[in-house]
């Protein structure tokens, strides 16, 4: 699961048990920024305790493992305090200067799933 959060953008997987099989009740909430990772810990107690990882020659080189319980808490609290109706400017707001770099890739994002939804070809019917 890709999240993009005004804290931060994240991809969630399970992590693997030490036997190279995935671990379903344990995930691995990865980044490419550690601040993103800060910015997640200093949000919600649960996660304060986790320890950031950062490995080497990895696509996502900060990661956090913690309870798929734990996450699922941080995910309702995330939709809980959606008040705000462009999610764009909100990240801008909420992470100031040091987050420029942060909204430029979100308006590239957004340009490339607004491309997806230009190049399909419009229903026959109306939905």
């Amino acid at each position: 699961m890709w999240l993009f959060t005004r804290y931060g953008f994240y991809s969630v997987a399970c992590a693997d048990k030490p036997d190279g099989t995935i671990d379903p009740a344990t995930l691995m909430i990865r980044s490419r920024r550690r601040a993103h990772l800060e910015n997640l810990k200093k949000r919600f107690p649960s996660l304060a305790e986790a320890n950031v990882v950062r490995l080497r020659g990895r696509d996502y080189r900060w990661r956090l493992f913690v309870a798929k319980d734990h996450w699922v808490e941080v995910i309702s609290e995330l939709a809980q305090e959606q008040e705000w109706s462009n999610f764009k400017n909100e990240a801008a707001r909420y992470l100031g200067k040091s987050g420029s770099s942060y909204t430029h890739a979100l308006h590239k994002v957004w340009g490339t799933m607004n491309d997806l939804q230009t190049t399909e070809p419009e229903p026959t019917t109306a939905l």
